[in-house]
């Protein structure tokens, strides 16, 4: 996972790792590794096939579903994309009540505008502007400033 979060499967999975590397034997660890791996949904290993953290993976799929025509280096710009942009707000922009004052809203809808114009190409200006608005509203949907949102570790 990409985020500096992580989530607490994967805490467990690395505690996996650390009672393997006390002395659990072999046995026992692929048998408790098999168990973690059932749990994992499909996002976990879809976000894992695709290297993104669960969040990245919502912006991913916010910024390519329904399907849009793209080459696989397009993919890996929307992923880029994807990052950086969660990376600016959480660094600057989703600050305190960011939400409650109409200045600090309209700065992250200026970012969101900002950074996804580095999409590819395959996204025409009307597209460009609905995913604009779609992430806009899930970023308000979700992230509540100062590092809380919905995919805080809890």
């Amino acid at each position: 996972m990409n985020s500096g979060r992580t989530r607490p499967r994967w805490r467990n999975y690395r505690k996996l790792i650390d009672e393997y590397n006390k002395g659990l034997d072999v046995e026992s660890f692929f048998a408790k590794q098999a168990d973690f791996v059932k749990e994992l949904s499909k996002k976990d290993l879809r976000g894992m096939a695709e290297q993104l953290s669960e969040e990245e993976l919502a912006l991913f799929d916010i910024l390519t579903k329904p399907e849009i025509d793209m080459t696989a280096r397009e993919k890996k710009e929307v992923k880029k994309v994807a990052r950086m942009l969660l990376q600016t707000l959480k660094e600057a922009k989703l600050v305190l009540d960011w939400r409650k004052k109409q200045r600090t809203r309209a700065d992250v809808h200026t970012t969101v505008k900002a950074v996804l114009d580095e999409l590819p190409r395959a996204y025409s200006p009307e597209l460009y502007e609905q995913k604009c608005d779609t992430v806009y509203q899930h970023v308000y949907d979700s992230y509540q400033g100062e590092g809380r949102s919905i995919y805080a570790a809890g």
